[in-house]
Formats: C-alpha cells, sequence, structure tokens
C-alpha cells in the first residue's frame, strides 16, 4: 500500500514539473490570435499590426484568425471556451464593455470568462459620411439629418457595440432621428457607405483613415475629447457642433480565463515590449491608435469601469436589450 501511495506521489510530482517545463518553454507552437470581426475593420488592423511584432518576442508565430459576427459574440465565445494554454488569444475593442449591456444572456461573462494581458492603445473613432451628401462639417451634417427625419441612416458593426452607442449618443445630443442600419464588422459598413447603400458610419480611425484620404468618404469629425494625432485637421465632434460629446474607444489582449499566470505574464511583458518600440508606435499611430501598454489588472479594472458606465448610457439612451 504504501508503495502504491509512493508511486502515486511520483506520478504526481513528474506530471507538475512536466507541465511546469512545458510553461517554462511556452510557446512551442504557433499562438492563434483571434479577431472576432471580419477583415477590413479596425480591431482587424490593429490586431495585425500587432501581431507582427510579438514572433520576434515570443519565438513562434501569431496567426490571424477572423471570426465575425453576432456583435463580436461569435469569436469571442470561441476564445472564452478554447483550452487555457495560451495559445488561443483574443483582441477585443471597447465595445467588449459594452456588450453585457445590450445583450440579454451572454454565452460568456464578459469579466470572468477571461484572463486580461493588458492595453494595446486608445483611439477615436470617426464619423464620415458619402461624399455626396451636402454637407461638410459636423454643424452642417446635422442641420442635414433634421431637415430629413428619419431618412439619413447610418451603419454600425452590431447591436449595441461602441460604433452603434457612438450613433445613439450624437443622435441624443444633437437632437436627430437616423436610422441604424447593422453589419457584421467595419470593412462590410465602410464598403456600404463607400457604395451609398447607408449615409454615415462612426468608422475607427485605423480603418477609415485611408477611405478618407483617398475621398472615397469624407470625415466630419472624431469622437475623442481632443483631435487624434492620425488626423490633426479633422475636429472633434463636440468642437464642431455637438457640445459634450465623447467617445473613446480602446484595444487589448484577452486569453481564455484559468490560464497559467506565468504565461499572462509572459504575454504581457512582451506585448508591452513591442509597444514600446519606435516602430511599433509609429504603426499604430498611423492607424489612429496611441499605443499604451498596461499591467493584466489594469486592463481588467478599465473593463469593470466600462461596463459600469456603458450600463448606465444605454439607460439613457433607452437603447434596447435584446
Amino acid at each position: 500500500m504504501r508503495r502504491y501511495w509512493l508511486m502515486t506521489v511520483m506520478l504526481g510530482l513528474l506530471l507538475a514539473a512536466g507541465a511546469a517545463l512545458a510553461q517554462q518553454r511556452y510557446p512551442t507552437r504557433p499562438i492563434r490570435l483571434i479577431v472576432p470581426f471580419p477583415p477590413g475593420g479596425a480591431v482587424d488592423v490593429i490586431g495585425r499590426i500587432v501581431v507582427t511584432g510579438l514572433p520576434e518576442r515570443l519565438g513562434q508565430q501569431v496567426v490571424v484568425d477572423n471570426r465575425g459576427g453576432a456583435n463580436a459574440i461569435i469569436g469571442t465565445e470561441l476564445a472564452a471556451h478554447a483550452a487555457p494554454d495560451g495559445y488561443t488569444l483574443l483582441i477585443v475593442p471597447a465595445g467588449h464593455a459594452i456588450t453585457p449591456s445590450v445583450t440579454r444572456k451572454l454565452p460568456y461573462d464578459s469579466v470572468k470568462s477571461f484572463a486580461s494581458i493588458g492595453l494595446v492603445g486608445n483611439g477615436a473613432y470617426v464619423l464620415v459620411i458619402h461624399p455626396s451628401l451636402p454637407a461638410k462639417t459636423v454643424s452642417e451634417f446635422v442641420a442635414l439629418a433634421k431637415a430629413r427625419p428619419g431618412q439619413l441612416n447610418y451603419a454600425s458593426t452590431g447591436h449595441g457595440n461602441a460604433t452603434h452607442l457612438a450613433g445613439e449618443l450624437f443622435k441624443v445630443l444633437a437632437g436627430i432621428d437616423m436610422v441604424n442600419v447593422y453589419y457584421k464588422g467595419g470593412g462590410p459598413a465602410l464598403t456600404d457607405l463607400i457604395g451609398g447603400q447607408v449615409s454615415a458610419f462612426f468608422a475607427g480611425v485605423a480603418s477609415g483613415s485611408a477611405q478618407i484620404k483617398s475621398g472615397k468618404v469624407r470625415a466630419l469629425g472624431v469622437t475623442t475629447a481632443r483631435r487624434t494625432t492620425a488626423l490633426p485637421d479633422v475636429p472633434t465632434i463636440a468642437e464642431a457642433g455637438v457640445p459634450g460629446y465623447e467617445v473613446d474607444g480602446w484595444y487589448g489582449l484577452l486569453a481564455p480565463a484559468a490560464t497559467p499566470p506565468d504565461i499572462i505574464a509572459r504575454l504581457n511583458r512582451d506585448l508591452a515590449t513591442v509597444l514600446a518600440s519606435a516602430d511599433m508606435k509609429e504603426r499604430l499611430l498611423a492607424a489612429g491608435i496611441d499605443a499604451r501598454a498596461s499591467t493584466p489588472a489594469e486592463f481588467r479594472d478599465r473593463i469593470v469601469r466600462d461596463i459600469a458606465r456603458w450600463s448606465e448610457v444605454v439607460k439613457k439612451a433607452k437603447i434596447a436589450v435584446e
């Protein structure tokens, strides 16, 4: 009996040692980064920029896996239920903290189902319209919308996400009536805006900048309290005609809950190193993002605070819970 007990203890120690060794060697194979939106949108653009800097630090490739649909719920659920071994990561925008307030039953908990790795950075959304519209400023667009109540529409990338609430907050503060049209991601939304199927879109600066510079869409204002360096000539919406308007965006990395703390620490450390490089800062800034690293705890606290904040906004704007 004693011999059996000793063998059991030794086996347990060997397994623990093996697991510890595997974690020390992490990663030993390519890592998957789930982008819960289709290609072409802001989250996809930011994710693809960031992953270019990680292989050198991790010693393994990071492969982007686009899983768009259901306002990012499909891809986010996939990440939440993935093995917590550090080989599946998830990039999320600020809308991750909004979804709990506008969805009756999520297949995951936006906080408890994930281990926070860290912030990637902060960014702005930009109100862009089809160039055929007779409006060149925010004030002119508001006047146009008031003259055509319910006739103008704006795209969003899903019910209750940041682009939707940016539009609803704009409607409330400007006193206008526009119709929201849902898309699976920023890429399809921009495509239809360029084609004239929708009138406006609160695009991520990352995905909207190229279309603005090419003249395919017209930029009216950015959503942040201050102008963004990526679009220095574009005023804030608040200064351009809608006082008090402000919507900030952020991007960050998550892993499935129960991912070993040492793996999270490794990923956080490598992410911070990548974000500190001049090249990465420049590339993210060109995409409208101010690179900003954080600790895992700081990023988790940011998500918790924003969930509470957006819950109040949803109530005040009387946005339907689906």
